[in-house]
């Protein structure tokens, strides 16, 4: 009987991590199944973008994993039952159930929206549809319109000076409630600084905002600022599917995992991307991010691997070396950091940054859709199989 390893989702840890676990376990031993909610895979990293008005390369998984082995189920996950080893989906044809032998979760996160109004009246771009509804909307907008997009983070950055730049006609501004860019180095915040006067996009720092409606953002205290269309970018949630299945979570929902990316509740089951809470190089939490995503995505398949076949485990530096932040389609900062990810003074700034930039995001999207890069497979057969030897085959 073959090992059943279900993998569910297909973003940036998910569909990496899926292809390169059947590049590397011998299908007679292995059967790995993905469940998402989407046929394709979405450049999350590229969604501020989608919402701002560029057409992204279309990628369906179907494609992404023709010839590799995997089984694609295009589904919503409903439930998990980490005990018996299920997993409940909703697709069009209505409820069905999946069994396990090995669970990836890669769920990853969404905008956090507990703000009240946010869920009603605010856009974001961590996800598809809302991009595109929020795309709809600046294209509706007449001349002079307010977008006010909330938030300091790195999506928030992005996102203002995308919005910007390819909306002239629009009044953009951005609140948050810090500083902005008070986290990188000096030459980097000049240069952020600098970018945002050249967009004329308004900031209103120290202004978190504690509620959204439908023309207006109100400030926790009390500063009323208009919008014609908010834009949430002030941190992202994970969905309650693992905290209702009883695996060990933290209080944000993060399950809990060891350096080797197990759930230290359940075993079988193994966590990447934004799902998983555990702590970097540094002794800090990795944060919600894309190259958290990376590091994430190798610790697991490495340890499941390690697990099923009785190889040695390799581990995966979780450290950071530095921050990638675009400023429209020609101008970028890519801040260095130390090893506690502190900025360093140093910073990569213009038009070189958003070369590196862009050419980091397509070799992403170029990773995802080829899970075999063109090498030969080391089909690892499962620890205690007929012969536990290690056949090389064309990928």
């Amino acid at each position: 009987m073959q090992h059943r390893i279900v993998v569910l989702g297909a973003g940036y840890a998910g569909a990496s991590a899926a292809g390169y676990l059947a590049r590397q376990l011998h299908p007679d031993d292995f059967e790995i199944t993905v469940v998402n909610a989407e046929p394709d895979f979405v450049e999350r990293l590229r969604l501020h973008q989608l919402a701002a008005g560029r057409e992204l390369r279309h990628r369906p998984l179907a494609e992404v994993f023709a010839g590799t082995g995997i089984r694609l189920r295009v589904a919503r996950v409903a439930d998990i039952d980490p005990v018996h080893r299920t997993v409940t989906v909703v697709d069009t044809a209505g409820t069905d159930r999946i069994d396990f032998d090995t669970l990836l979760y890669t769920l990853g996160s969404s905008a956090d929206q507990s703000v009240p109004g946010v869920a009603d009246h605010a856009f974001h771009v961590a996800a598809r549809p809302s991009a595109v509804r929020l795309r709809a909307r600046l294209d509706a907008l007449a001349e002079g319109g307010n977008v006010l997009v909330v938030g300091g983070n790195l999506t928030a950055i992005e996102t203002a000076t995308e919005i910007a730049e390819a909306h002239p006609r629009l009044g953009v501004a951005l609140a948050t409630g810090g500083e902005l860019g008070g986290w990188l180095g000096p030459q980097a915040r000049r240069h952020l600084l600098r970018a945002f006067d050249r967009f004329d996009i308004t900031v209103h720092e120290h202004t978190p905002i504690g509620r959204v409606e439908p023309s207006t953002a109100i400030g926790t205290d009390g500063t009323v600022l208009a919008a014609d269309a908010t834009v949430w970018a002030a941190g992202f949630a994970v969905a309650p599917i693992a905290a209702d299945a009883g695996l060990a979570v933290e209080a944000d929902g993060r399950i809990r995992v060891d350096r080797q990316m197990r759930s230290v509740s359940h075993p079988g089951v193994y966590v990447a991307g934004d799902s998983v809470f555990v702590l970097g190089e540094n002794g800090h939490p990795l944060p919600m991010s894309c190259a958290s995503a990376g590091f994430t995505g190798m610790q697991a398949t490495a340890t499941i691997i390690g697990d099923l076949t009785g190889r040695k485990i390799k581990s995966t530096a979780l450290s950071y070396v530095g921050n990638h932040i675009s400023l429209g389609r020609k101008d970028a900062i890519f801040q260095l950091v130390d090893g506690d990810a502190r900025a360093k003074s140093g910073a990569l700034r213009g038009r070189p940054a958003a070369l590196v930039k862009s050419a980091i995001v397509a070799t992403s999207g170029w990773a995802i859709s080829h899970p075999t890069f063109g090498k030969p497979s080391h089909r690892y057969r499962a620890a205690g199989s007929r012969d536990g030897s290690t056949e090389v085959v064309a990928g």
